[in-house]
């Protein structure tokens, strides 16, 4: 009897000590999922987890009422992320344009959020032009430490739009909230129908245009597509429809991105001139400094990237950075930039000036800011 009682009080002590380790356990697994969920790591966890993570706790602390309320409600108390994927033909963007202002729509900047920020639309896009000058601005603008952007040009209101506001987003660069998201594809400002798709997701947007001497640029893209199709015909048949009357063939894109106020006339159906910022291609070679701090002021920045960041490479032409994003060694942009130019006619290029002067007027008048290009 003695072994039985001393058995019986060492079974009982056991299975207590056990019930003890039991809750200690519980209570830690509980305290670690509400601290990874107050850090915000369940909003990144893939949905299929984070529900088997949410299944397990209310198992443990019995709340499987709740759960069943979750069930009949699958979209209360999900993250953004999960409604957006569970909303149906998402991925076709005229699905989300359509229907009355109640409904879900772009405007509001639905984000996939992490540890590291989150992936949203950019609140501003650097629209155009083509040659002159998007590239070295977006790359003054990657040295500010509040600026986030995609490196490569997403073309998404110009080529790939049917490929759905998700995949737009998936392409750009996690950010904080103090943080801009921003991308530049110069193709927008001369497509006619970008304009209404980037209004149909933000009003909002900020937009800059770079633009340059449209003669200069038509010059500049000429030699950009030469160097890549070296059986280019010359400029100067290119440039005209008849050589004879001097007749400007506009269909020509060389010469028709150049037309800057007919571009900006589509644009400004959709935004006012309130959202634009032009920056001078001109300045932007002569004095980055000074015009990269317009735009810091236009995107309500800091002015961080100064004169201090900058130095003229004489070979160039054009300014380069002393400290560009992610290294501390200066560095220019790449070979296609600053190439030489043909020799072309002084004839061909005055017609071309005449021609583009009433457009050049109309355009300074449109922004309120005279380029002297005349």
């Amino acid at each position: 009897m003695g072994c039985s009682k001393w058995r019986a009080v060492f079974n009982f002590g056991h299975l207590k000590a056990q019930s003890k380790l039991s809750v200690f356990l519980t209570m830690i697994i509980i305290f670690t999922y509400l601290f990874y969920c107050l850090s915000g790591y369940c909003e990144s966890l893939p949905r299929p987890v984070y529900d088997q993570q949410t299944t397990f706790i209310n198992k443990i602390l019995g709340l499987n009422d709740g759960l069943k309320q979750q069930k009949l409600d699958p979209h209360k108390n999900s993250s953004p992320g999960s409604v957006v994927r569970e909303l149906p033909g998402f991925d076709s963007v005229d699905s989300l344009l359509q229907g009355n202002d109640n409904e879900l729509r772009p405007d509001n900047n639905i984000s996939i959020a992490n540890n590291f920020g989150s992936k949203t639309f950019p609140q501003a896009i650097i629209i155009g032009v083509k040659k002159g000058g998007t590239r070295a601005l977006l790359e003054f603008l990657r040295i500010h430490p509040d600026v986030r952007a995609v490196g490569a040009e997403p073309h998404f209101f110009d080529r790939f739009y049917d490929n759905g506001l998700e995949w737009y987003r998936n392409l750009m660069p996690r950010t904080l909230e103090s943080q801009i998201t921003m991308e530049k594809t110069p193709s927008y400002f001369v497509t006619k129908e970008a304009p209404r798709r980037l209004f149909a997701l933000s009003r909002h947007t900020k937009l800059i245009v770079v633009v340059r001497d449209p003669v200069t640029r038509a010059v500049s893209d000429y030699t950009q597509t030469l160097s890549k199709q070296p059986g280019l015909p010359s400029f100067q048949s290119l440039t005209f429809r008849n050589s004879t009357t001097g007749l400007i063939d506009t269909s020509w894109s060389a010469v028709r991105i150049g037309i800057y106020a007919k571009h900006l006339e589509n644009w400004l159906r959709y935004f006012p001139l309130s959202k634009f910022l032009f920056v001078s291609g001109e300045r932007l070679v002569t004095d980055p400094a000074g015009e990269m701090g317009r735009v810091q002021d236009f995107l309500g920045l800091k002015r961080v990237v100064t004169d201090k960041h900058f130095y003229f490479n004489q070979t160039k032409g054009f300014p380069c950075l002393k400290k560009p994003e992610g290294s501390s060694r200066p560095r220019c942009l790449g070979k296609s930039k600053g190439r030489p130019h043909p020799q072309i006619s002084p004839e061909v290029l005055l017609r071309l000036r005449e021609f583009y002067r009433p457009f050049n007027m109309k355009f300074y008048q449109m922004t309120g800011h005279d380029f002297g290009w005349d």
